[in-house]
């Protein structure tokens, strides 16, 4: 697993501390992300976190896979309250005042993480697609863009451009994601 990042772009009402380890002793307040992981002490990502008005709680994220190639650490969300974090791509969405509220990103592995401060929206990068997280949840995803890895290469103005494997004609092809909306144009 590579050197956990963190990631603060987005305004914030809580702290954070990546653990190198599970403390010796536990704070009285723990979650585990997902809920019902096996063996989830194995390589999890361990935070400290301190919210706003609670008292502070160990979130114990399981890990994805412990590939260099697959992101861990704790960026700030578009919604204050929420933290993200990401273990070996295993992606999990925490309301830091409400912790058992949380989703994970459906992406297994999440290959990048992006925050995108500008338009409110906190970019999750798989194989296939993009998903993006707004201020009130999920915002939006798009269809398949590729066959296997996306590949994001600049941001002008609302429009992302990437390019995509096509399987058909194993080649690069382009595609335009609307940051606004999520509509895309693809040539897969």
């Amino acid at each position: 697993m590579n050197t956990p990042r963190l990631d603060l772009t987005f305004p914030h009402t809580w702290t954070a501390e990546i653990l190198p380890q599970r403390p010796l002793i536990l704070p009285r307040r723990q979650f585990v992300y997902p809920r019902h992981a096996e063996e989830v002490e194995r390589g999890a990502l361990e935070v400290l976190v301190h919210p706003a008005d609670a008292d502070p709680f160990l979130a114990t994220c399981a890990l994805g896979f412990a590939d260099p190639a697959a992101p861990t650490g704790v960026w700030s969300c578009p919604n204050p309250a929420w933290m993200c974090a990401v273990s070996g791509g295993y992606a999990y969405l925490v309301n830091t005042a409400e912790p058992e509220q949380f989703e994970q990103v459906e992406y297994r592995p999440v290959l990048e993480v992006r925050p995108l401060r500008e338009w409110g929206l906190l970019l999750f990068v798989g194989h296939y697609s993009l998903l993006a997280w707004g201020a009130d949840g999920n915002a939006w995803q798009t269809a398949r863009l590729s066959w296997e890895g996306v590949e994001i290469t600049r941001i002008d103005g609302d429009l992302l451009h990437g390019m995509g494997w096509d399987l058909r004609t194993d080649r690069e092809v382009p595609f335009t994601v609307n940051l606004r909306s999520g509509a895309h144009t693809s040539a897969i």
